[in-house]
Order: structure tokens, then sequence, then C-alpha cells
């Protein structure tokens, strides 16, 4: 038996939830189907409880900014207790999130799902038909693949030890690299961050990017430059992290923080001839995939622009708009972007290489150190 719809929706994340009840308003029948956890990657294991654990990491480096300006002594992580009050709010969020899907007329299917020859959507032994359909199926770590990838932990790992290992390894210097090197070193463990170029955060200024890597170093960070990981054994009790050049690194854990990919290949997008990439599907300007029936929002699109929670939400009611019959086409304003840590780097617009070589643009430097703001918590 076919089960039809206005609208289905694949992944259940802050996108497609907010979709989702944006279209009940419209008094449309909605359908969402999500195989994994309903709330999505931010509030799950991403964002929030990255948040929850860095609160931490904040926590220390005040305590210790202000070392002989009014605060002696020294505060130090215990990770099992914040771990706990990071399950206190996480845990409840994906039956909350379904739940208030269900109390708001939508149905939801707990179920992996992928479309069928015929077009429509097959979720376990339901099969979903609608007059229009969204992708929302966001993305999932990426795991290099070099000999002893299995022994690789991911940032969903991070986010829910329950001990923090004294020695740790991340493999990749982008933004949840430096963020989880950052947390795991204010709880105690020696930490290691290796990228195999001397461009981490490429997205950022290269001097600020200096920056902080100067001040993770100075508070003991090890971090490697231009070092190609080629294998994980495990030995013993620990692993070994081995390199060209003869790189070898002993440690208790090793993490793989080498980017995200978009979920794009279990859900059968090629038999209803969605076009997609590496960075994910391809959509117009109306979020609008190649074929006309299906769209796409959220991390699983193939864009230049940062994959955050806001981007995911800003289009959801974007589609919510065109779907109720505003068809412009979307519009995006400059996007802030940021790298949780101590010190936060933060950049919105264009990035200062793209502006310092076009004679349109007048570049101005900023010395903010000197600001109340970071006077009164001694920050340098």
């Amino acid at each position: 038996m076919v089960e039809k719809y206005d609208v289905v929706i694949l992944g259940g994340g802050v996108a497609g939830g907010s979709l989702a009840h944006s279209l009940r308003r419209q008094n449309k029948s909605v359908a969402v189907v999500e195989n994994n956890l309903f709330g999505g990657t931010c509030p799950n294991r991403g964002c929030d409880p990255k948040k929850i654990l860095l609160a931490g990491l904040e926590v220390t480096q005040t305590v210790a900014d202000m070392q002989g300006n009014g605060i002696s002594g020294h505060v130090s992580v215990n990770w099992p207790d914040l771990m706990r009050h990071k399950r206190q709010y996480t845990d409840p969020i994906s039956n909350a999130t379904q739940h208030a899907l269900v109390a708001d007329g939508v149905d939801t299917f707990h179920e992996q799902a992928q479309f069928n020859d015929a077009g429509q959507l097959q979720a376990g032994n339901h099969v979903l038909e609608a007059d229009k359909y969204v992708i929302a199926t966001g993305q999932r770590p990426n795991r290099l693949p070099i000999t002893g990838s299995e022994y690789f932990k991911t940032s969903t790992d991070f986010l829910n030890l329950n001990d923090m290992p004294k020695d740790v390894t991340f493999i990749g210097g982008g933004y949840i690299g430096f963020e989880l090197a950052g947390i795991a070193h204010a709880a105690g463990a020696k930490v290691h961050l290796i990228h195999h170029n001397d461009h981490p955060l490429k997205q950022f200024d290269p001097q600020l990017v200096k920056d902080v890597m100067n001040h993770l170093e100075d508070e003991g960070v090890d971090i490697q430059l231009n070092t190609s990981v080629t294998q994980v054994a495990k030995v013993g009790e620990q692993y070994v992290v081995s390199g060209e050049d003869g790189f070898k690194l002993p440690t208790d854990a090793v993490f793989c923080t080498a980017g995200r990919i978009p979920n794009v290949d279990t859900i059968g997008l090629d038999k209803v001839g969605v076009e997609y990439d590496r960075h994910g599907v391809k959509v117009n300007d109306f979020l609008q995939t190649t074929n006309d029936k299906i769209f796409a929002m959220g991390d699983v699109v193939s864009t230049k622009r940062p994959k955050l929670t806001p981007v995911a939400s800003y289009e959801a009611s974007y589609l919510a708009e065109y779907f109720a019959g505003n068809e412009a086409k979307i519009a995006f304003k400059s996007i802030p972007t940021l790298v949780f840590g101590q010190p936060t780097l933060a950049q919105v617009g264009l990035p200062a290489s793209i502006a310092t070589n076009d004679d349109h643009y007048l570049l101005i430097s900023n010395d903010m150190t000197g600001w109340y703001s970071y006077h009164r918590l001694n920050e340098h």
C-alpha cells in the first residue's frame, strides 16, 4: 500500500523538523523519515554538546587568565561529571523532537529509506509517495582511507567519551580538530594535532590561524604540520600513528577530524536522476535538484557556503515559502562562521586574501586587544 503526502522529508534534523512544522501551518500533509536521531547532528552530536563540553575549556582558561588579578587557586575539569551534564541535555532530544512532530500532525518513520525505481521513497516496509520530496540527510564524519582506519574514532565518539584518555591524537586541522583539541587539553589530556599540509583552517586569515596555533602550542598542544598519516596500528593498549619520512607517534586514542561527507550514497539518488558530487546534492537557486519534484537543503547540499545550522534553518524557511507559492530565488546574506576555542576565531564576508587582491576593497586591520571587553578578564 502506498501512503501519499504533499511533502515527504528525508531527514529529521533541525532543517527537516523546521520545514515540517512550517508546512503543517499550511495544512499540508507531511511525513518525516529519519534513520538515526531525530533532531539531527547539531543538538545530538554536534554544536550543542560540543559547546557544553567547551564550557570546561572556557572556565579553566578564564581562571588561568585571571591569576594574580583577583583570582587565586586553580580549577580542573572533571570529565565524567561534565559528560553527565552534557547527557542530561542530549539524551532526551531525539524522542522529544519526534514527539513534537507527531503532536503537530506529522507522520514520522524511524527507518532507513531510499528512492525506488518508481520515484517513491521506500522506508522500511512503507512506500511513501509525495508531490514534493526534500532531502535533508546532512553529513557524517569522514574517515581517511588508510591502513588501520578501523581504529579511528570520530567527533561523535569524542562527544560521548566516558573517560578522557591521557594522550589523544587528532588527524585533521579543520574546525573540528581545533575545537576538540582545545577541549581535550582543558580536560587534562596530552594532545597532538596532525595536519597534512601547512594550511590548517584554510578558510581563515593565515596570520590569525598562526596566532591560534601559537596559543595552543604555548599551552602545550603538540601541532604537527606537513605530516601525512599513512597508517594506524594497535600495539598493546595503545595505538601507533605512522606517516611519511619515518613519522611515528604512540597515543591512547586517535580521532579522525578530516572533515565531513554528505549522506548521499545510501538513499537511491541514481534511481531518481538526482545529480550529486563529493560535496553533496546539486541544487539550483530554488534548492531544486535535477529532478523537479525533489529538493535539498542543509549540510547535504553541494555548496561553498559554510554548512551551519542557521543556514539550514534559513533554507527550511525559504522552502516553506516556496511551497506556499512564493517562487523567488533564494538569497543568502553574509554568513558568519566561527572556530570555538581559546581564542575563538571568527569570519564573516569575504576572506582577507580575496579582498587584498581586489581593488574594489579597502582592507583595514584593527587590534582590539586593548578593548575593555578583553581587559576585564585579562584576555590576551
